[in-house]
């Protein structure tokens, strides 16, 4: 079998491939639009399908495009199926939406940015809610954070997938942060004790929320 591109995901008829460019908290500006659609046009790319983890995958490449249309987009790789963190959803928070109660665009542009390219046990998601109405889907991700006008409270150990499960609180009215400073001690503990592929809803269901607490708190 053939070599899969840098940055490709080979499809499910085994000949074509999709990329998926990062675009931090789904924020893109007319020019990342303008070039998608120009690099879409010019390689004849037949999808381009808006993920949950707000980035477009572009799919159908064939093999001998995936270079050239990296190139072209001058956008990086956003993570899809390697060990780390894929993306921060992140919904509009204080920037637009009148229900926001606290920055949660800022706060998740931060985090991602924080870890792009760290290797960790297993895939990581974040979910960042500015408000308790929780769009972010906070409480179904690895990480969550939800904003409330006490402050932030930080959820671990969330799931949306085929086994899913309600992360379990692991503080509240912290400050931003605080926030930052406990997300790094949860990932580390994730990190130092969890299992290869072990999403972090298994790990903290192996190893208890309250050991979790003792180590991080």
């Amino acid at each position: 079998m053939a070599e899969t591109p840098k940055g490709a995901i080979l499809q499910r008829d085994k000949t074509t491939y999709a990329i998926v460019p990062r675009t931090p908290v789904g924020l893109v500006s007319p020019e990342i639009l303008e070039n998608i659609s120009k690099v879409v046009r010019k390689y004849e790319i037949p999808i381009i399908k808006i993920t949950s983890g707000q980035r477009m995958a572009l799919v159908g490449l064939k093999a001998d495009q995936v270079d050239a249309v990296w190139k072209d987009l001058q956008m990086d790789v956003g993570k899809a199926t390697e060990l780390c963190v894929h993306y921060a959803q992140a919904c509009p928070g204080t920037a637009v939406c009148k229900f926001g109660v606290q920055d949660s665009l800022g706060l998740g542009l931060e985090l991602e940015k924080m870890y792009e390219g760290i290797d960790l046990p297993a895939k990581v998601k974040f979910g960042v809610s500015g408000c308790p109405l929780c769009c972010g889907e906070s409480y179904v991700r690895d990480i969550g954070v939800v904003g409330k006008k006490g402050g932030w409270t930080l959820i671990m150990g969330g799931n949306s997938g085929g086994r899913p499960r309600i992360g379990d609180v692991i503080a509240e009215d912290l400050t931003k942060e605080q926030v930052i400073d406990l997300v790094k001690r949860c990932l580390e503990y994730f990190k130092e004790n969890g299992k290869k592929k072990e999403r972090t809803s298994t790990f903290v269901e192996r190893v208890g929320i309250d050991a979790v607490k003792k180590a991080v708190l």
